[in-house]
């Protein structure tokens, strides 16, 4: 594994991961993440290479803290958590040439054992599905995922993470069958346990896979049948408008970017504002990494 992929697993893992311990919500079809380092990063100065060792120090202390927490009381989820994002931590701070599989691997066990602890909170379930697929486990990943969708079947996280998994491995057709399949059984879910599949977010992401098959003319055709289910929900508005201004319609595109700012809650409308006035990129392929956030 090169090392640029190293820091970059690091970077996602560890932004993946404090999003979830904070219960950050994001826009799942506006979300990024930048790598980018800082200006302070590329060109360290001696106070800052000072102050970084530091706070080395400090995550050594702490990692060292929390590992004797848990030598007495193993399930100590509050050690677990904190172990979990210190470990991260340090690998995000270590120079080129010095992470290897084998430091991630450490840095997230303490997140298989949350998973273990906490097999209704699907979210640790879903980070270690993600950790696994970006350290190149893509067999342990897709088990994880197939686990929770077993019994939670419209878990957003669970289901963007397996499409994002199965596109990754080249499986448009895979992926589009198993929200079709999602889409096929949410009403009986629903009747089951009320509100267990969001169909709107689902098609959502069965319009986005299309869309990165670029099979535009279904993609829209998702994007449509998601906004006559609910037409005050603002996600199919926005999906659409960013596939046309993404194809270059942008005349087509502005008013679904105003009526999905008007459609949409106040938090999100900045940065749907952003996305419309941003330069046209490249559709997207269906992702679950930093957006594998709950949805609004």
């Amino acid at each position: 594994m090169s090392q640029p992929r190293n820091r970059w697993i690091v970077q996602v893992i560890l932004v993946v991961a404090i999003l979830a311990f904070v219960g950050v919500s994001v826009v799942p079809i506006i979300g990024a993440f930048n790598n980018t380092p800082s200006t302070n990063q590329n060109n360290p100065s001696p106070r800052g290479s000072l102050a970084s060792s530091e706070e080395k120090t400090k995550l050594e202390d702490e990692v060292r803290g929390y590992e004797l927490v848990l030598q007495r009381e193993p399930e100590n989820q509050t050690a677990l958590k904190g172990l979990f994002k210190a470990r991260l931590t340090l690998l995000r701070q270590k120079g080129k040439g010095e992470i290897t599989a084998s430091d991630i691997q450490q840095a997230i066990e303490p997140l298989e054992k949350l998973a273990k602890l906490n097999p209704e909170e699907t979210q640790y379930a879903v980070l270690l599905a993600q950790a696994k697929q970006q350290i190149g486990d893509k067999e342990g990943a897709a088990q994880a995922y197939r686990s929770i969708l077993t019994t939670k079947p419209g878990d957003l996280n669970a289901l963007r993470g397996m499409v994002a998994l199965l596109i990754d491995q080249q499986r448009p057709e895979a992926a589009i069958g198993l929200l079709q399949e999602t889409l096929q059984n949410a009403t009986q879910a629903n009747t089951i346990q009320p509100g267990s599949v969001d169909t709107v977010a689902v098609q959502v992401l069965l319009g986005n896979v299309h869309a990165s098959q670029k099979r535009y003319p279904q993609a829209i055709s998702v994007f449509d049948q998601a906004i006559n289910k609910d037409p005050k929900d603002f996600r199919p508005v926005l999906a659409k408008a960013m596939l046309l201004k993404q194809q270059g319609k942008i005349t087509e595109a502005k008013p679904l970017f105003d009526s999905a700012v008007a459609l949409a809650p106040a938090k999100y409308k900045d940065e749907i504002n952003k996305a419309a006035a941003a330069s046209p990129i490249p559709t997207p392929a269906a992702s679950a990494t930093p957006e594998s956030s709950s949805q609004p």
